[in-house]
Formats: structure tokens, C-alpha cells, sequence
């Protein structure tokens, strides 16, 4: 028996279809199993599916679903304890994240998909040393997922105790230990949950393992078929250390092991120049950019523009919550276009319906997902949202002479606007609410958690050297 029919009806409706937003007036979406049957005008779907099950989506904005390409939900539990700070990771979160167990890593995890996901992301990026249970709620709430399990050589302590400057000491063992967790990993969650779960090869930084690791990871991924997910170029910490390692800048040393090809996703680029992120696009390589997080953790705007203008795709990544504070890619549009504008003091620069199509089309390509999900177009999987425009920071809506509902969404947006959530033909948030998960529950734990996290860190007496402690006797925090 064929699979009742799903029609989405009386939208303002955005495809992404060819190469702008691809906006049909009074648009209308049939959805049948986990597929898009059929885009266009509400009348001539209305008339092709009498029997369809209908949803009215009348003053909504009916987009795909937001992809997020980079993040570390892991670390939820973080939250806000690592912001307005120089060397951010040796002075903010390595003392906390010695303490993270995988209970809490766990609930952290679960707080943020969930977070995300009310906020319109359906395809999201994690990249997360495993814990049991997190491919698993991936699986129960209905989401995307492109999961990366870390590969480094760091010892098992991590940058607990290494000094800014120093040289990371490797831990061979450690690393081939990683490789060969992250191999397992795969081969038990690629492709499962109908397709929905897919794995990506998460190779945590180039100065993170020594180099014939780092090329043993690359021959996995080709032999696997898998992408790479990189840090590259993340900080000056990185460049230090390729610098007096190789005597090279990441970038020219990715070129050199022939790293920077369309296997590779390259997260941050924080430190390369326009040169650098010119030469990692024109080599085929796609490019994940967390606006919020970069302008946080090191007040830099990485070169997304450069790349986007060499042919590279670009894709946008919210990061974790204790160099971010949130998990929103409007949020993620919104920056990017402002930062952008500043950089190159220029309000031409980023424009929203290009930010919008990195959120959405770009993006799923970027992640090596676009022919599956990034656009509404028949035979795509039927990842879709609905944003009320009806909302008081969305309106008025105007039609003519000039649409504004594009940088409405893109620069008054908040998330919250988000009323319905679809993945693969799935309803997962309806009216703001998670169907598929216990929201106060998730909520709850990750509070215990974070408290026990925060007490194990007061009684260590590594906490002494967090930068934040001066705000905090102050009375700043």
C-alpha cells in the first residue's frame, strides 16, 4: 500500500532551487514516506493530491532544514564558563573539561541536539570523542547527523597541564588507539537509521597527530569513503606549533600531503589568510565557518569570503556552547553577514540570500549531503521547517516593490520563530514542542551534570588558573 500523502500548503516557500532562493509565492510541498513528491504552487498541488493530508502553513515561511556543519554538543554542560578570555582553551576550558564525564558529556550532547533542533536545524555535524549513548539519541529524536569521531595523539590527559608555548607531547599509542575507535564506530553507525546517521572521519588537527598518522588517517578515510572533519588553520596556537614542527603554515603543509581536495571539510580557517583560503578553495576542499564561536574564543573573522569568491563551498557551524553559547544557525547567518560587512567595510558583503543558501543548499553540499537534503526539490528527502512570520520581529511582511522576508529571516530571526520541524517526512517539533524526546527531562540532567562537573573543578587545583577568577572576585560575573 503506497504511503499516504502529506501536503504542506499556502507557504511563503524558498527551494533554493537554481542559483538564488528560488521563492514560489503561495508554495506548497508534497511529502510522501521520507520524500518530496512534489514543489510548486499550492493550487496545482492541491489539485494533484485531493486526498493529501494537509498542513496549513498560512504567514510561515516554509525553507529546508537548517544544516549545522561543525559542532561539539558535548560540551553543553560548558556553557558560558569560557568566553571573554586570551588563550581561551588553556585558561578556560581545560580545566573544566578534564572533569566531563560521560554522563555529562552525554547530557550536554542531548541538551544541545535538542536546543538545535528547535531552532530549525535538521542536519547536524558532531564532533565528539563517542560515549554510549550518543549515536543512539541521534537516533531516537529523528535528526540528520553526520557523526565524527576524534582522531589525535594527544595523551589521554589532554591539554590538561601543557604550558602556551610548549610543544604537545604525542601519545603514538593513544592516537592508533583513536583511529582505531573511530574505524569501529563507523562501520556500526554509517548509514544507519534508514540513511539518517552517517559518519564522517573526524581528524581532530594537523598539529594534533605527527605526520604519518595524519596521512594513515586521510588512506582510511579514501579506503572507508569517507570525509574528513578537520580543524585547519583553528588558531595561532596551531600555526606555532606546524611552525616549529614542519617549518610550515598548516595550509602550505595540508598542500604538500596532498590533505586539500574535496574529501576534506576544513573547519575555522581561523588563522589563514585570503591567499590561503583562496588556494585550500580552488584545490576542492569545502570550508565549515563558525562566526559566533571565532569572534568569541580568538575576535577574529575567519576568510569565508575569499574562499566563497575562489569557488569554494562554504557552510556554517555553531560550534560548542563555551565558545559560542548557543546552538543556532540564525544566529550563525547573522553574524557571518554582519562580520563580513565590518571586515571589509562594505554592506555588500555577505548579503542575506547568500548566508541563507550557506544555512541551507551550500551547506548540505559543503557536508557532501546535497543531493539528499539543502533544498526543497522532488526526490530530496523531506527536511523542512516552518518559521511564523506572523512573529512581531518578522513583521510586516512586504511582497513589493522590494521581498524583505529573506533579511527579516536572516537578520531579525531568533529561532524561536521556528513553529514545525520535518525530518525525512517525520514531524519532530510541532508548535515549538520536541515530539520525539522528553525536553524538561533533558533539561534537568544536564543541570545536575554541569553542577557535579563544576564541583570536581573547584576542588582541582589546576581551577586556579582560570582567566575568569579575577572577573569573578570583582563581582563582574
Amino acid at each position: 500500500m503506497p504511503n499516504a500523502v502529506t501536503l504542506i500548503v499556502h507557504g511563503h516557500l524558498f527551494t533554493m532551487q537554481g542559483e538564488g532562493v528560488g521563492y514560489v509565492p503561495d508554495g506548497a510541498v508534497a511529502i510522501e514516506g521520507t520524500r518530496l513528491v512534489a514543489v510548486g504552487p499550492t493550487p496545482a498541488l492541491a489539485a494533484r493530491f485531493p486526498q493529501a493530508n494537509v498542513i496549513d502553513a498560512t504567514d510561515c515561511a516554509v525553507l529546508p532544514g537548517l544544516i549545522d556543519a561543525h559542532m561539539h554538543t558535548q560540551l553543553a554542560p560548558l556553557r558560558g564558563v569560557a568566553q571573554d578570555v586570551s588563550h581561551w582553551m588553556q585558561l578556560a576550558l581545560a580545566p573544566y573539561d578534564r572533569h566531563l564525564s560521560d554522563e555529562a558529556a552525554l547530557a550536554g550532547s542531548r541538551l544541545n541536539i535538542i536546543e538545535a533542533l528547535k531552532a530549525g536545524t535538521t542536519t547536524m555535524l558532531d564532533y565528539d570523542t563517542p560515549v554510549p549513548g550518543w549515536a543512539e539519541f541521534y537516533q531516537q529524536v529523528g535528526v540528520r547527523a553526520r557523526l565524527a569521531p576524534v582522531i589525535n595523539a594527544l595523551p589521554p590527559a589532554g591539554m590538561a597541564g601543557w604550558k602556551v608555548g610548549d610543544l604537545y607531547p604525542f601519545d603514538e599509542a593513544a592516537g592508533r588507539a583513536s583511529i582505531e575507535a573511530a574505524l569501529a564506530f563507523a562501520r556500526d553507525w554509517h548509514g544507519a537509521a534508514e540513511g539518517r546517521i552517517t559518519v564522517m572521519v573526524g581528524a581532530h588537527a594537523p598539529d594534533m597527530m605527527p605526520r604519518e598518522m595524519l596521512l594513515d588517517v586521510k588512506r582510511l578515510a579514501e579506503r572507508e569513503g569517507l570525509m574528513i572533519h578537520m580543524h585547519v588553520a583553528q588558531g595561532d596556537r596551531e600555526i606555532e606549533q606546524m611552525m616549529k614542527r614542519y617549518g610550515q603554515r598548516t595550509p602550505a603543509y595540508l598542500d604538500a600531503l596532498g590533505y586539500l581536495d574535496e574529501q576534506l571539510l576544513a573547519v575555522h580557517l581561523t588563522e589563514a589568510t585570503e591567499e590561503e583560503a583562496a588556494l585550500i578553495a580552488r584545490r576542492g576542499a569545502h570550508m565549515a565557518l563558525c562566526s559566533g564561536s571565532i569572534g568569541i574564543i580568538d575576535g577574529i573573522v575567519p576568510p569565508a569570503h575569499a574562499f566563497h569568491q575562489a569557488g569554494g563551498l562554504v557552510a556554517l557551524g555553531s560550534d560548542q556552547a563555551c565558545g559560542n553559547n548557543c546552538n543556532n544557525i540564525f544566529n550563525e547567518m547573522k553574524l557571518t553577514a554582519l562580520f563580513n560587512k565590518i571586515r571589509y567595510r562594505d554592506p555588500t558583503v555577505m548579503p542575506a540570500w547568500e548566508v541563507l543558501r550557506m544555512a541551507t543548499i551550500e551547506g548540505a553540499r559543503a557536508v557532501g549531503l546535497g543531493d539528499e537534503t539543502g533544498s526543497l526539490e522532488e526526490g530530496k528527502q523531506a527536511d523542512l521547517i516552518l518559521v511564523n512570520l506572523r512573529a512581531p520581529n518578522l513583521s510586516p511582511v512586504l511582497q513589493s516593490p522590494i521581498r524583505n522576508i529573506v533579511p527579516n529571516l536572516v537578520y531579525a530571526a531568533s529561532g524561536h520563530e521556528v513553529e514545525l520541524v520535518m525530518v525525512a517526512g517525520r514531524v519532530l517539533v510541532q508548535q515549538g514542542r520536541v515530539l520525539t524526546a522528553d525536553e524538561a527531562a533533558i533539561r534537568d540532567e544536564a543541570q545536575t551534570q554541569a553542577e557535579q562537573v563544576a564541583r570536581r573543578v573547584a576542588e582541582d587545583p589546576l581551577h586556579h588558573e582560570l582567566a575568569l577568577l579575577e572577573p569573578m572576585r570583582r563581582g563582574w560575573l
